[in-house]
């Protein structure tokens, strides 16, 4: 899918020839929109897809995919790469992944709040139990730093959560995920910021900002 974004100075008097702050992103239509610093690098779309979805590219369920999702990410490492999203290959550099999902109907009857948390990776004890039974898995020592529901207004509602994650091979890890659900349960919009532990302490104003950049507006139309 297209991706829209913008890039704005915000420096009050900045001169035209300024360097821009940060990269304004929005999804297709618009109502999910969020910010993230100018010098991180867009991940090669093609490489995200794939590295999204498992199987065979031109399946039924992959093209089902790109008809229903829209997903993008930033990567603050000198070699953007979709593997980063995990803290793999990487230690201390912010990586930004956001995924907006049109659910069908099956999805919305039974989304709950640790469906909303679970988004992306495991957070709720049961799928933390299940996914620690696959061979190789590479995330362990779960550690929960912050859980609350979310409600902004217009209908959505939503959940945060901040965890650690020891990565094999990148130290501890520091996800924080927030999660809304449109007005009209249609749209999941997500968006995950990983960072080392040690750079979340360091640039933890810069990170909460991109995290709380991410908007959902209500539909309309």
């Amino acid at each position: 899918m297209r991706l829209a974004a913008v890039t704005a100075v915000l420096a009050a008097g900045a001169a035209g020839c300024a360097s821009p702050e940060f990269t304004y992103v929005r999804n297709d239509d618009g109502n999910t929109y969020f910010k993230v610093p100018a010098a991180w690098h867009q991940v090669d779309q093609k490489a995200l897809d794939q590295a999204m979805s498992a199987g065979d590219p031109e399946s039924a369920t992959a093209r089902l995919r790109r008809r229903l999702v829209w997903a993008v990410a930033y990567d603050a490492h000198a070699r953007p790469a979709a593997r980063h999203l995990y803290g793999l290959g990487t230690t201390d550099e912010p990586f930004l992944f956001a995924r907006v999902v049109t659910l069908l109907p099956s999805e919305r009857d039974a989304l709950s709040l640790n469906g909303m948390r679970d988004a992306i990776l495991p957070v709720s004890e049961g799928l933390r139990a299940r996914v620690a039974q696959l061979p190789g898995y590479p995330l362990t020592g779960f550690e929960l730093l912050a859980d609350e529901v979310l409600h902004p207004g217009d209908g959505v509602r939503g959940v945060h959560v901040r965890f650690n994650y020891a990565v094999k091979g990148a130290g501890v890890q520091t996800f924080d995920l927030t999660s809304y659900l449109s007005e009209d349960a249609r749209r999941l919009s997500t968006i995950l910021v990983r960072r080392s532990a040690a750079c979340y302490r360091e640039r933890a104003a810069e990170l909460d900002g991109v995290t709380r950049s991410f908007t959902v507006r209500k539909a309309f139309g």
